[in-house]
Parts: structure tokens; C-alpha cells; sequence
């Protein structure tokens, strides 16, 4: 049984202080390293948001506010303000994480007409960012997934590990949401669960 920890898009524009602030995302930083330093994970990968500065997901594409909807290539689409746009410290690894010990980062959202929260697929499904191919090239069975956010990315994310075929795990203590609507969170790892995809603490890991 190899093991991986999927580390989702721990970057300074999702942390106080950044352009689409998770509250308290970087509160997950510190259980992150822990899970990283720990001897159980064969494998740590990470996905990075990084956009162009063009995107149409950014609510200053369409002289709208964020957290309007509209239609975007047939589908809803939240839009959000400019964040993680590529080549900007809105867009890097949060300093204080122990980047030295991922094997991998995945760059997601890279397309400016669709979005991208899980770090396997646009949200389209057309365009993969190569993370399942590699885990499956790893002989990876079970992934383990934490980050930000609860509700987006790292629900996302999840959601298509266990499409794929992997044994999947939230670790739930080490991710934060959004919560745009009051009970979003609850929402995500309920709707995970109903999916096979079980919340631990990382207690359970360390």
C-alpha cells in the first residue's frame, strides 16, 4: 500500500492578508509540516493555483463583484477577485511551508476561459494536469488530501481521487474553507462522505 499527501494550494493569496484570504488558512501550515516530517506518507505533492492575469474566473473581467455568478463556456461560474495570478508572490508556496519536501507541484488554472479547483482536471474535465497520471505511475494507492480551501479546491480534488481510483482521505483539521454561504464547510465533507471520502484528524497521522 503506497501512500501519498496531495498538499491543495497553500499559497499567500489564500492566507491573511491575500487577495481571496481563506480565514485562517494558514493555520494549516504548521499541521502540514508535521504531516510532511512524519514517516508516513511514501510521496508529498502539491497543487498551486496560477493564473493568467487575464482570467475569466476574476469578477474585474466582466466589471462585476466577487461572488456574483454567471455563465461562463455553459456552466455557473463564481467569480472571484484577481488572485494567484503566475509570477506573483500572491501565487507562491506560503514561506513558512517545508516546500523542500514536496516531490511535485501541479499548476492548475493556467487556461484563461475555464477554471480549475480540483488539481486533477479543469473544472470542464477536458484538460488534465497530469497529478493522476503521475500518482498511478507512482503505484499510489491511497491519497491523502488537506489545504485550502475545504469547500473548493480541496473538495474538488478529492472528489476526483476517488473518481480515479484512489483510496481517499480528508484531512480535515489541516484544511480551512471559504464558507461564502454559512455552512459551505459542513456542506463539502458531508457530500465527501456520502462519496467514500472520510475525514481523519491529523492526530491520526503524526
Amino acid at each position: 500500500m503506497k501512500r501519498a499527501l496531495i498538499v491543495v494550494d497553500v499559497q499567500n493569496d489564500f492566507c491573511p492578508g491575500g487577495a481571496l484570504a481563506v480565514p485562517e488558512g494558514d493555520a494549516v501550515v504548521p499541521i502540514i509540516n508535521l504531516l510532511m516530517q512524519s514517516k508516513c506518507f511514501d510521496l508529498i505533492v502539491a497543487t498551486q493555483d496560477w493564473h493568467p492575469a487575464n482570467h475569466l474566473s476574476f469578477a474585474s473581467q466582466h466589471g462585476k463583484s466577487p461572488g456574483e455568478v454567471i455563465e461562463l463556456n455553459g456552466a455557473p461560474q463564481i467569480l472571484w477577485p484577481d488572485h494567484c495570478v503566475e509570477n506573483t508572490r500572491g501565487a507562491e508556496m506560503v514561506s513558512r511551508l517545508e516546500s523542500s519536501r514536496i516531490a511535485r507541484i501541479f499548476q492548475k488554472g493556467q487556461k484563461r476561459e475555464v477554471d480549475s479547483y480540483s488539481g486533477f482536471f479543469d473544472n470542464d474535465h477536458q484538460t488534465e494536469t497530469g497529478l493522476g497520471a503521475y500518482l498511478k505511475n507512482e503505484n499510489v494507492d491511497q491519497v491523502y488530501i488537506c489545504g485550502l480551501a475545504t469547500d473548493y479546491c480541496v473538495k474538488f480534488s478529492a472528489l476526483d481521487a476517488k473518481a480515479l481510483g484512489f483510496e481517499t482521505f480528508l484531512i480535515d483539521d489541516a484544511s480551512r474553507g471559504v464558507n461564502l454561504k454559512e455552512g459551505d464547510v459542513e456542506r463539502a465533507v458531508a457530500e465527501l462522505a456520502a462519496k467514500g471520502v472520510l475525514p481523519l484528524p491529523s492526530g491520526d497521522l503524526i
